[in-house]
């Protein structure tokens, strides 16, 4: 039997009918409970077209169409192959996530041998930190949504950027109150996730975790951004200090309950935006630095861009499959601007072949389209484009 994450809630003989309906319209019923009418009834009267429509994934806590358990989803032998699939895909993306890292690392190791610490100013220490912020929140997102893969993938991205802020503090390239204090947000932050994944941690503490990478990540997005188009614009932490502010007060009204449901929700949901959206504006600095100074581009390797297209294009069909629509925005933009965007870039400078910059575009675009043609076969939809509805609007359309 193929692994599947999913598990049947209802009784067998219930769960042996109707195999060709979408088993996710039931999340969007409500049934009524006269005493005349069956339970079984009840559960399987024709839905009703949902009309109000709510963007998905604006809360962390907010479970997933396969985590609700209110039907066996993973019964069909299709969805629980692809499901097992696209786990092994985002297992795999470790692989291009490793090489990407591993020659900056191994470089920084030579010149720390050979003594040459002035080599190493050239790694920007806050941008290093900046990176394992993001991999920690997103460590913390996924820990609480149980997707294991998913977290293995961010646990090497902290630890792997860890290795490279080691090496700059080494060379006296980072300073050294500033290495000490992430060295804490590091061990506290991988043991912290780790003990909530088994389930042996204490709610209260965190709670705390999730309010402090809340705040740390909306008081750097704005700041980071802000910095970007400096010298252009006034050099300030205004920013910065403004989102820290806005951030410290939010999180103080969800815990003292004067926000609505819907407001702590979002509090809730803003540590995983906000990390997501650093990695986003990771390829815009990229394209604007490319575009203030072509010649740049020389220096910037063509394999490296590659594997980050890959690693990030191995997540996107398990995104898709679990509707995470903040996971999905990530790794798309990841993808086709990060990673494909600067190939782009290299093919029209002439730094990379036609043939090269060709199979990359056609092995991209076969790999997503064969994820959303999967993605819809499994469903029972009759075109990707459903799929794209489920993943932003949480929306189910009937079937006869």
């Amino acid at each position: 039997m193929a692994k599947s994450y999913y598990a049947a809630s209802l009784p067998l003989h219930l769960t042996q009918h109707h195999h060709n309906r979408n088993p996710l319209h039931f999340k969007y019923l409500t049934f009524p409970r006269p005493p005349n009418i069956s339970t079984a009834h009840r559960l399987f009267a024709s839905p009703r077209r949902r009309h109000n429509f709510s963007l998905n994934a604006l809360d962390s806590d907010a479970p997933r169409p396969h985590q609700q358990g209110s039907v066996d989803i993973g019964r069909d032998e299709s969805y629980q192959q692809w499901d097992s699939l696209t786990a092994k895909f985002s297992a795999a993306a470790n692989v291009p996530f490793l090489l990407l890292q591993m020659p900056q690392i191994l470089l920084n190791a030579r010149n720390l041998a050979a003594g040459n610490k002035t080599a190493l100013l050239a790694v920007p220490w806050l941008g290093m930190l900046t990176s394992l912020l993001g991999n920690l929140s997103l460590l913390s997102y996924f820990a609480k949504k149980k997707e294991k893969e998913a977290m293995v993938v961010q646990t090497l991205g902290v630890v792997s950027t860890y290795v490279v802020i080691a090496q700059l503090a080494l060379a006296e390239a980072m300073p050294l109150p500033y290495f000490l204090a992430t060295s804490v947000i590091v061990g506290s932050g991988l043991f912290l996730n780790f003990m909530n994944y088994f389930g042996l941690l204490n709610a209260g503490i965190w709670s705390f975790w999730e309010d402090f990478i809340t705040v740390g990540g909306l008081s750097v997005l704005p700041q980071i951004m802000w910095s970007t188009f400096v010298p252009f614009i006034p050099n300030s932490i205004l920013p910065g200090a403004t989102a820290f502010v806005l951030a410290v007060l939010a999180v103080t009204m969800a815990r003292t309950g004067k926000l609505s449901e819907e407001g702590v929700k979002f509090v809730g949901g803003i540590s995983g935006w906000t990390a997501t959206l650093l990695f986003m504006w990771m390829p815009v600095s990229q394209m604007w630095t490319n575009i203030l100074n072509p010649e740049n581009m020389k220096g910037l390797s063509a394999f490296s861009m590659l594997l980050a297209m890959l690693g990030n294009g191995l997540l996107l069909p398990r995104a898709l499959l679990i509707r995470d629509l903040m996971w999905f925005i990530g790794s798309s933009w990841a993808t086709l601007f990060y990673g494909y965007g600067n190939l782009a870039c290299l093919f029209v400078l002439n730094i990379i072949s036609k043939e090269f910059f060709l199979a990359a575009t056609v092995g991209l675009v076969a790999w997503i389209g064969m994820a959303f043609w999967r993605d819809s076969a499994v469903h029972g939809h009759n075109s990707p484009l459903a799929s794209i509805r489920d993943l932003v609007f949480g929306y189910r359309d009937d079937k006869a």
